[in-house]
């Protein structure tokens, strides 16, 4: 097993980055999970409130 150097490590994993592309759709998909759950949340918590009039 040969010893690879950290700064060869770091250039090569930072070129490979750019080979993956942006990630536009997941971080798309992740933020409409996020609002849809808070959204979803409210609705729920929303129907267990309670009026004593």
């Amino acid at each position: 097993m040969d010893h690879t150097p950290v700064t060869d490590w770091i250039t090569e994993a930072a070129s490979a980055a750019e080979k993956q592309g942006s990630g536009d759709l997941l971080r798309v998909v992740l933020i409409v999970m996020f609002f849809g759950c808070i959204l979803t949340a409210w609705f729920v918590l929303r129907g267990y409130k309670h009026k004593d009039d």
